[in-house]
């Protein structure tokens, strides 16, 4: 079958085509690309460090973000030979003006606030943030020295994290009955841990990072407190410091290096 259309019928049907054309071509067009900044306080050689990020940015490809197609990535470590690299990747991250930044530990978070209060920061692995300034309360965020000590807890800092070996020894030299918040410690040799995994906060982490690129303020984001605990023990460390670690301990401890 032969269909004939008049020279009016066809101008009206190509300009039809052509002005619907430009709007579906717009439609198609890919988001621009949204650029995180992320400030380690660990170099960039240990594995921890590497699987915390991974899964960071795990969490954002869940939500739909991909590297390379409508997201950049750009990542600094600290150099554990250069005490300045941490305010300079600081100053270099925050002139690429990104749409978020990821840091790691006290001591970058500091860093990265003293370049800038307008680029969105999502925080991780910091002792006191109300007392450090970085936030006004939880829900709306907006050193000691003594003779003898019977025991001893080591906080959740950046200067105690990245010297794990040293601080563990110490407490062994001087048999000091120590706790702290990480496992790591533990399988380093210290007594008993009690806190959060690194990776679970490094999920959360590119979960907030994941709706602050989609336009919430992090102003309204309530700083997120550890819901999932894990207890570890060492028992050999406990047998050297003279400790015996009551059965009902060590039924609730979550994992017992022996």
């Amino acid at each position: 079958m032969t269909v004939t259309i008049g020279r009016r019928e066809l101008l009206a049907a190509l300009g039809g085509a052509v002005a619907a054309w430009p709007r579906a071509a717009r439609g198609q067009q890919p988001e621009r690309l949204r650029r995180i900044g992320v400030l380690m306080a660990w170099p960039e050689s240990d594995p921890e460090a590497q699987s915390e990020v991974a899964s960071f940015v795990q969490e954002l490809q869940k939500l739909g973000w991909t590297e390379g197609r409508d997201l950049r990535i750009d990542t600094r470590w600290w150099i554990p030979t250069d005490q300045e690299s941490t305010h300079r990747f600081a100053k270099e991250l925050v002139s690429l003006r990104p749409d978020v930044i990821l840091s790691q530990g006290t001591s970058t978070t500091a860093a990265l606030l003293r370049e800038t209060r307008t680029i969105p920061i999502v925080f991780t692995v910091v002792a006191d943030p109300i007392g450090s300034g970085f936030v006004a309360s939880l829900a709306r965020p907006g050193g000691n020295t003594t003779a003898r000590i019977g025991a001893l807890f080591v906080g959740n800092d950046f200067l105690f994290n990245s010297r794990m070996e040293q601080v563990t020894a110490l407490a062994a030299r001087y048999a000091i009955p120590t706790m702290y918040s990480y496992r790591e410690f533990v399988v380093a040799g210290g007594l008993i841990s009690y806190g959060t995994s690194l990776i679970e906060q490094y999920r959360q982490i590119g979960l907030y990072a994941g709706r602050i690129l989609k336009g919430e303020k992090p102003a309204d984001l309530p700083v997120i407190q550890a819901t999932k605990i894990g207890l570890t023990i060492n028992l050999k460390t406990a047998k050297t410091l003279g400790l015996e670690v009551p059965a009902t301990l060590l039924a609730l401890a979550d994992e017992v290096i022996e």
